[in-house]
């Protein structure tokens, strides 16, 4: 059984509103681009790159990561063959790497190690749509859409238009739905 957090709606007030902390922290898009961790924080990336797109009037690159090589917690890091399509360079870029939901921060610290591999950022900012606590390494989002508190048995999914069919965010009790 789920239960709604956030509908359509919501989504998209929580991305503008992120596009908005994001492009004044960083005083414009001057050398910012927008990389999301594969599958499901890219079409967040996606949405927070038109949006500041928007904003500004000038284009925010947006490019994808695949972390599953540098995964501490995977047998598929032998066997991957790398998916990310990063079409700029990101070498003295300001980074700002998405991900849908952030929990213990081991998905991060692959994306960072994965990032690496592309090139060397001046920085690398994290932008997390929820954020349900519950860190095993010291990593903590500059941008967050929302904090939500969990217990540990429920999972949190993210539904985008563009891949489920609707946009809605859901708590979900029981096992972790697929969402490759």
């Amino acid at each position: 059984m789920s239960a709604s957090l956030l509908d359509a709606g919501d989504m998209r007030r929580t991305l503008g509103r992120m596009a908005h902390e994001v492009l004044e922290s960083n005083r414009g898009a001057e050398d910012l681009v927008v990389v999301g961790v594969l599958k499901r924080g890219f079409p967040v990336a996606k949405r927070l790159a038109f949006a500041m797109t928007q904003i500004e009037g000038v284009t925010v690159p947006c490019g994808s990561l695949d972390v599953r090589a540098f995964r501490d917690d995977s047998s598929e890091r032998e066997a991957t063959e790398d998916e990310s399509e990063i079409p700029f360079a990101v070498t003295g870029k300001k980074v700002v790497l998405v991900d849908e939901v952030i929990q213990t921060g081991r998905t991060v610290r692959a994306a960072m190690d994965a990032l690496m591999h592309h090139g060397r950022p001046a920085q690398i900012q994290l932008a997390i749509m929820l954020d349900r606590g519950g860190r095993e390494l010291p990593i903590q989002p500059e941008y967050v859409g929302a904090a939500i508190e969990v217990e540990p048995e429920e999972y949190i999914e993210v539904r985008f238009a563009e891949v489920d069919g609707e946009d809605a965010v859901l708590v979900t009790k029981g096992a972790a739905p697929c969402t490759s």
